[in-house]
């Protein structure tokens, strides 16, 4: 068995690949060596995945309903054995909105994520790549952006399209994809000189497939990395969209909504509103220690060490 495994493991790490399935195998077990050294990183990428496994069986692992609570008997109730986290106002249990709050949390970062990143990438390629007036228009507007705080800039948005979860996850991609345009344009900056490109452009190739199938496959690991590490951030700003009542509206078990309705009770009742920050918080530090640990691992210029 030790045997198979010395001959695997050599053969994703010969210096002379057979075949480009071979370098990509190659290149992805060097990555996952880099990233499972770092401890930190295994600690967040366990959290986020027992976030998704939370998310994937919420129905089977919350005890309660999520919206429906015992309003007589069961009231502002401390931890128990019957309700783990305590009750909050409406009678339900805490901990059975928090499991099901953890889809609604994931449902916003994966929506921004598929929203604002393509968005941020095309906008940064073609910036980059063009260079000249196309440059300076797209990253001017992208400056706009940059020269407002994200979650004000959110507000506004929400402010005009209404509020709901929907609305929410709209407002929290428009702005957040001027970081990405920026990595991506700095990316293809450093590239679209090099002699791989002048090789593909002397083939024939246009500018629009240069860009699409040549440029933005060498920016998605800088992008990755980037989209990972701001997840706590959208994260954040959802969670302060719902407290204010602007992201997902009741009875949703949106954690930001969770702790806005727990806050009149934070003196005496305080598990009310710190059970969902606890949960902002752990998952927050899961992306932030998963994002490091791939900016570690995805890092050309790292090498093998």
């Amino acid at each position: 068995m030790s045997a198979t495994v010395q001959t695997t493991r050599d053969w994703l790490l010969t210096e002379r690949p057979g075949s480009r399935l071979q370098a990509r195998l190659g290149r992805a077990y060097n990555s996952w060596q880099r990233f499972s050294s770092n401890r930190l990183a295994v600690i967040g990428l366990g959290i986020i995945l027992l976030l998704l496994f939370v998310a994937a069986f919420a129905d089977a692992l919350s005890p309660y309903s999520p919206v429906i609570g015992d309003l007589r008997g069961s009231r502002l109730m401390p931890a128990n054995a019957e309700h783990w986290l305590g009750t909050d106002d409406q009678g339900r249990d805490i901990l059975s909105r928090i499991i099901h709050g953890s889809r609604l949390t994931l449902y916003v970062v994966i929506l921004v994520a598929i929203i604002a990143a393509p968005i941020g990438l095309l906008v940064g390629t073609v910036a980059g790549y063009a260079g000249g007036w196309t440059d300076a228009v797209l990253m001017r507007i992208t400056d706009i952006f940059l020269a407002f705080p994200k979650l004000i800039l959110a507000l506004a948005f929400v402010a005009a399209l209404g509020p709901g979860i929907e609305n929410a996850v709209l407002a929290i991609a428009i702005t957040s994809w001027p970081p990405y345009a920026r990595i991506a344009r700095a990316e293809t900056m450093t590239v679209r000189n090099s002699d791989y490109i002048a090789a593909v452009r002397l083939m024939g190739a246009s500018p629009m497939r240069i860009v699409l199938r040549h440029i933005m496959p060498l920016c998605i690991s800088s992008l990755i990395v980037r989209v990972t590490l701001d997840m706590a951030g959208i994260i954040l700003t959802a969670a302060g969209l719902g407290f204010l009542g602007l992201g997902a509206q009741p009875p949703l078990p949106e954690w930001g909504a969770m702790i806005a309705s727990g806050r009149r009770f934070i003196l005496d009742q305080w598990w009310v509103a710190a059970a969902p920050g606890a949960a902002i918080l752990i998952v927050s530090l899961g992306f932030n220690l998963l994002g490091d640990g791939l900016r570690d691992a995805l890092d050309p210029r790292g090498g093998d060490q």
